[in-house]
């Protein structure tokens, strides 16, 4: 079992200054936190295929997540097939290891089992209209997948989420067959690590002061000092995550990866840099999503 002090330390780097991990909670480490502390992005598989049952395990794991008034609006779509997960693959950021994942998961936002249960009691389904049932959608299949990506890892595979489900989703949403009032929310591939390939690393995270808040957002009170402290706290964040993300980078031989608010101001500066996902809201919206 992994000692938990230096697990946090993997999770959030280190700086100039040394560990910017917070310090060890009073408890050991045990096979749960070690599992969740150490997920990584895995992009290098071996193609042979998933164990028997595996598919139903994580499925299994999927529904196991909270899912609100037990509506369970999400499914997902299980592709094995090389010449279809290839096509997916195309669709999806042209990304090689999908196609090289024994299995990949696309995960999607369903509201059409909900409106075929308002068909078969003569209800209008009239909520099904509105963005609430959207957002729970996306909400309960974003648990699902985690769920499905801790299970995945705690048997010792990797895995990858996937974005770019989302550049092309007209296409995707036409290769899927996806029925009415159902859409792609991301992928998932899945499969056992490569260990020919350059192990996957655990990646720093931002420190816990900026994205943990106790009791309210700010602190009340304290006038424009205070303010400004806090202005100036947050701005020390992001140049400490800077520094211990660059740290990492160095050590993964990739020194000249601009630095992460950089990266990240680029990535939302432009429609381009969406990658064609400025259209989604349509794309919902032809699909059956009415968002009111």
């Amino acid at each position: 079992m992994a000692n938990l002090s230096s697990l946090l330390e993997a999770r959030y780097g280190t700086t100039s200054s040394g560990s910017a991990a917070p310090p060890t909670a009073p408890t050991a480490a045990n096979s749960t936190l070690e599992t969740l502390l150490q997920h990584k992005s895995v992009r290098n598989f071996l193609p042979d295929p998933l164990a028997p049952g595996t598919l139903e395990l994580l499925t299994a794991a999927a529904q196991s997540a909270a899912t609100s008034s037990n509506l369970q609006p999400w499914s997902a779509v299980a592709i094995t097939t090389p010449s279809l997960k290839s096509q997916a693959a195309t669709l999806c950021g042209d990304q090689a290891f999908i196609r090289a994942a024994p299995l990949f998961l696309v995960f999607c936002a369903d509201l059409a089992r909900l409106t075929a249960t308002c068909a078969q009691h003569g209800t209008p389904g009239t909520g099904l209209e509105f963005l609430e049932m959207y957002t729970m959608a996306t909400i309960d299949a974003s648990l699902a997948a985690q769920n499905a990506c801790v299970a995945a890892e705690s048997l010792g595979l990797g895995a990858c989420y996937v974005g770019a489900a989302r550049n092309r989703s007209r296409e995707l949403a036409s290769l899927l067959s996806l029925p009415p009032r159902v859409v792609a929310l991301f992928g998932l591939a899945v499969g056992r690590p490569d260990p020919g390939a350059p192990p996957a690393s655990v990646k720093p995270r931002l420190a816990q002061g900026e994205v943990m808040h106790r009791e309210t957002w700010e602190q009340a009170g304290g006038g424009g000092v205070q303010q400004q402290q806090q202005q100036e706290e947050k701005a020390a964040n992001l140049a400490a995550y800077d520094e211990a993300l660059a740290d990492f980078n160095a050590k993964q031989g990739r020194g000249d990866a601009p630095a992460w608010t950089y990266r990240s101001a680029h990535r939302i500066a432009t429609v381009e840099s969406l990658h064609g996902r400025d259209i989604f809201r349509e794309v919902l919206e032809e699909r059956g999503f009415e968002l009111r």
